[in-house]
């Protein structure tokens, strides 16, 4: 179910938002939605990053060390999914 939001803009940027939605034959409320959803993955992004920052320096670990340990989950995660498969 839809809800009605009314915002306000400065002049300028409802402006540029109107000449952006006709550029996109978009209508201002696609618009508005898909930068919410931009708005919403950047933000989570940003936490994801935080989080993933903090807990290496928690664990004395620098960003040079990082790669390597990824591509070790990732290879011990493959070998662990092929074992599991029958065999043909």
């Amino acid at each position: 179910m839809s809800r009605t939001l009314s915002i306000t803009l400065p002049p300028e940027m409802l402006s540029r938002a109107e000449q952006l939605a006709q550029r996109e034959s978009r209508t201002m409320s696609e618009l508005v939605r898909e930068a919410l959803r931009h708005y919403e993955r950047t933000r989570w992004w940003e936490e994801t990053n935080a989080y993933g920052r903090a807990r290496a320096e928690h664990l004395g670990l620098t960003e040079a060390d990082v790669v390597p340990l990824v591509k070790q989950v990732r290879k011990e995660r493959r070998a662990r999914a092929n074992s599991r498969r029958p065999a043909k």
